[in-house]
């Protein structure tokens, strides 16, 4: 219980939260296109169905992935992942992605597009999310990442179109996510089983290559941002 109180908990736990929001707010969308076409009377099971079972599906694919990162080098790919994932983030977003979700009359016909869309784009937060509770202690991390779920995925179905107005208001917010995903990259390949023989295991290294990490998805994401703008116009 004690480890519940930990600073390196809650700090993990924020994390989470945020790793959460910032990747999954597609998940608004997917629930919201796939139960368009519902009876209205229906469209709050459908939601509720779909996102207990995106919960359920996204807890044991992290449960494995925590499995895996155990695995010498897995813990590396894992990083330059995130690495991408980050820089992803930053990178602008195709408006017409989800255009193929397609809606269902049926109650568990939207239910199974919610899971298996959510299924599809979760990856990248089963990814990020299993390599934040890396920082709380191998006992911890399953309550650590059910917690961390149950708090943001309500926040992330009835709160979205809040976040993605802060968001478009405040563009350092998704700057400063991608960032966070680059510390996570590097924290995480620091602990890679297989080179903890190469890499000093101290702090010092620790938050080094956690801020490398950070500094590398940032000067990327603004490296691709710039070459992706179209030339300015010639006066």
């Amino acid at each position: 219980m004690e480890a519940f109180l930990t600073p390196q908990f809650w700090i993990a736990v924020g994390q989470i939260i945020m790793i959460d929001i910032l990747l999954g707010g597609d998940n608004a969308v997917v629930i919201a296109l796939a139960c368009r076409s519902l009876p209205e009377a229906q469209r709050a099971k459908g939601i509720m169905w779909g996102t207990a079972g995106a919960i359920v599906l996204r807890v044991i694919l992290i449960a494995f992935a925590l499995t895996l990162l155990a695995i010498p080098y897995l813990k590396l790919v894992g990083g330059v992942l995130l690495v991408w994932i980050g820089v992803k983030l930053l990178l602008p977003q195709d408006e017409e992605e989800h255009s193929n979700i397609a809606a269902s009359d049926k109650l568990w016909g939207a239910v199974k597009t919610v899971i298996v869309a959510d299924l599809v784009m979760s990856i990248d937060n089963v990814i990020a999310i299993a390599g934040a509770a890396q920082g709380a202690g191998e006992q911890h991390q399953m309550p650590l990442v059910i917690f961390g779920l149950l708090v943001s995925i309500p926040i992330i179905v009835w709160g979205s179109q809040l976040v993605l107005k802060l968001m478009d208001r405040f563009p350092l917010i998704i700057t400063l996510g991608g960032m966070l995903l680059g510390w996570i990259a590097g924290t995480m390949i620091h602990t890679d089983p297989g080179l903890v023989t190469y890499i000093p295991q101290d702090k010092i290294w620790h938050y080094g290559m956690g801020i490398a990490g950070a500094l590398l998805v940032l000067a990327i994401g603004k490296l691709a941002s710039g070459r992706g703008q179209p030339p300015a116009a010639q006066a």
